[in-house]
């Protein structure tokens, strides 16, 4: 499972010439110019991870609650789960079902490592046949960046912070819980006006 954020939709150019037709002063067209470049090159600080994951307690079923809109789910007509399984040697065998709307289940068997040391709450994933592990752009990044002490509710994405799937051990999360976890995806710099339920339909 695994852009830049987009670029002012103004060029300098255009400010340039919008400054000179409104007869600005040379000191406010660079200010604004400094302003412009600055809000462009902005990004949001690294993606903060949890301190550290248990794999052994993290292995099981996750319900899919919400996630960000993406190409390989576009066909899900329902809340996708993800069945995990912890192999000989560390890794892990991991089971992705989505609902589809002819009634069928689409299922994809994958594979997980962990990336670092012991307790490492970052993974890599891969979809693609055992033969092409070897090639890196088949393996996806997979970052545990919220988990609860009972590992019952927790949220993966990625250092561009392009995907993110909230899952959890039960199909839905209380209100309570559901906006406290949204604060603390604000802080890390999320757009959550993104965020879908899975299936469909608005967020818990």
């Amino acid at each position: 499972m695994t852009s830049p954020l987009p670029l002012h939709p103004f060029s300098f150019s255009a400010w340039v010439r919008a400054a000179l037709g409104l007869g600005l002063s040379l000191g406010l067209s660079v200010a604004l110019i400094t302003g412009t470049a600055q809000a462009q090159t902005a990004t949001p600080a690294p993606l903060a991870t949890v301190s550290s994951v248990d794999l052994d307690r993290y292995m099981g079923r996750w319900y899919e609650i919400a996630r960000f809109p993406n190409r390989f789910q576009k066909d899900c007509s329902g809340p996708a789960t993800a069945d995990y399984a912890l192999q000989p040697g560390g890794r892990v065998q991991v089971t992705n079902r989505c609902p589809q709307a002819d009634g069928k289940t689409d299922e994809a068997l994958g594979e997980a490592r962990r990336i670092g040391g012991p307790g490492s709450p970052k993974l890599e994933v891969r979809f693609a046949p055992a033969w092409l592990s070897w090639l890196p752009m088949v393996w996806g990044n997979y970052w545990v960046i919220d988990l609860d002490p009972a590992y019952t509710l927790a949220v993966v994405s990625e250092p561009k912070r392009e995907y993110l799937w909230v899952l959890a051990r039960q199909p839905q999360v209380d209100a309570a819980t559901w906006d406290a976890l949204m604060a603390r995806l604000r802080a890390q710099g999320f757009d959550l006006s993104k965020l879908q339920k899975a299936g469909g339909g608005s967020t818990p």
